[in-house]
């Protein structure tokens, strides 16, 4: 992230190149997290790096959610891509964060989604039935990018055809809350920005005339129609559930299976015994997170043991450091699905008012995901994963596997 005239980062506390946390970031987070809880990157950022103040500042009052700093960090100040930054519940705080939450809050509650387990099991299954045939697939694109995608346009009642457009607009979209942004990348993610919207905005429109039984339109009330900015502030909270429902669980899914299938007795293990399954998320989301941060404003003085965060710092709260922390897990560097030390609250998902509103559909897609995929025999890579990324959204690259045709 680029540095912002509201950043103050202390002096004296070791200055770490973005580059070499790029390079090897669970390596260089480990050896500068053993000498003091937080470095400052050289483009202006303090990041957070043991488990204890990870947890703690997630939920500290003094400290809140960045906002349209973080769009102007980047040298996004006006357009369509700003006004998400602007509207969206992801980035904001307060009154005006309740405001945007609210409308969609009960449709992810926990309750309400482990009814839709069967229907998410249904479309895994789908997935790997569609490609059993070929004896090979890209999962990435094939099938960890599909199924969060076909969820989420379940959920809100979008047509399944337009799940290709809509999540190539996502993915461009998504790009300004990675570590790898840049200028280049801002055209096509603007104009991405803009097809999204319109899309909804058509079709809350459609549903105007026609409603029918999903989200959008049981989201009508809340879009007023006497009201061009609040209505446009409601419908950039579809958007966001677009977002949020499409890309990071696509990383997750991604991960998860590679991290097994180089653990052959762990995926043995899960295949054989499908009570494993929700171990088997949790520890592949702790190992190697799709999200490797959470951006924070310090608004006061924060003492830490061993350093103190001045007030105005833009914080980025490491998960991917906490979450590699021995003084949070035994061996922290070994994937164990049997892990018994997870806490009870996984740190990958936040904490407080700004905990994931999508958890327990983006558990229910991992754990789905992953059954389904037991189903294929033999199933192996045919290239190492690799992920990459020290911070936000963090990337996948294309994993193909292979299998058993007969």
């Amino acid at each position: 992230m680029a540095g912002s005239p509201h950043t103050a980062a202390p002096a004296d506390l070791a200055l770490v190149p973005r580059a070499e946390l790029e390079a090897d970031p669970h390596a260089v987070l480990a050896r500068h997290r053993a000498a003091a809880p937080c470095i400052r990157t050289d483009d202006g950022v303090v990041m957070l790096l043991r488990a204890r103040d990870v947890q703690a500042l997630v939920t500290d009052p003094r400290t809140r959610q960045v906002e349209t700093e973080f769009a102007r960090a980047r040298g996004i100040t006006a357009g369509p891509l700003y006004e998400f930054f602007r509207q969206t519940v992801l980035l904001s705080n307060g009154e005006v964060h309740r405001r945007r939450r609210a409308p969609i809050a009960r449709t992810f509650a926990f309750q309400v989604v482990a009814a839709l387990r069967p229907r998410i099991r249904a479309i895994a299954e789908g997935l790997v039935d569609e490609h059993r045939s070929r004896g090979r697939m890209n999962l990435l694109a094939d099938y960890a990018a599909p199924l969060p995608a076909r969820a989420i346009a379940m959920i809100l009642g979008l047509p399944e055809e337009d799940v290709p457009a809509f999540t190539a607009w996502v993915y461009a979209m998504s790009r300004a809350l990675t570590s790898a942004w840049g200028p280049q990348d801002y055209p096509e993610a603007d104009e991405a920005a803009h097809r999204l919207m319109t899309y909804v905005e058509d079709l809350v429109a459609e549903r105007r005339r026609a409603p029918r039984d999903d989200l959008i339109s049981a989201l009508l009330p809340s879009i007023a129609e006497d009201d061009p900015d609040a209505a446009a502030e409601a419908r950039m909270q579809i958007v966001s559930l677009i977002v949020a429902g499409s890309d990071t669980t696509r990383a997750a899914l991604a991960i998860q299976a590679g991290l097994l299938l180089a653990h052959p007795d762990q995926w043995e293990a899960v295949r054989r015994d499908e009570a494993l399954i929700p171990g088997a998320v949790a520890e592949a989301l702790r190992f190697e997170p799709a999200v490797g941060s959470f951006p924070r404003f310090a608004l006061a003085e924060i003492p830490l043991e061993g350093a103190v965060l001045p007030a105005g710092a833009l914080i980025s709260i490491s998960t991917l450091s906490a979450m590699r922390d021995p003084a949070l897990y035994a061996d922290p560097d070994v994937f164990d699905i049997r892990r018994t030390d997870h806490p009870r609250w996984h740190v990958v998902f936040g904490g407080g008012v700004h905990r994931c509103l999508g958890e327990a559909l983006a558990r229910i897609e991992l754990e789905e995901g992953l059954r389904a995929l037991t189903r294929l025999p033999d199933l192996r890579l045919e290239r190492p994963l690799t992920v990459r990324g020290s911070a936000a959204i963090r990337r996948v690259e294309e994993l193909p596997v292979a299998w058993v045709v007969g």
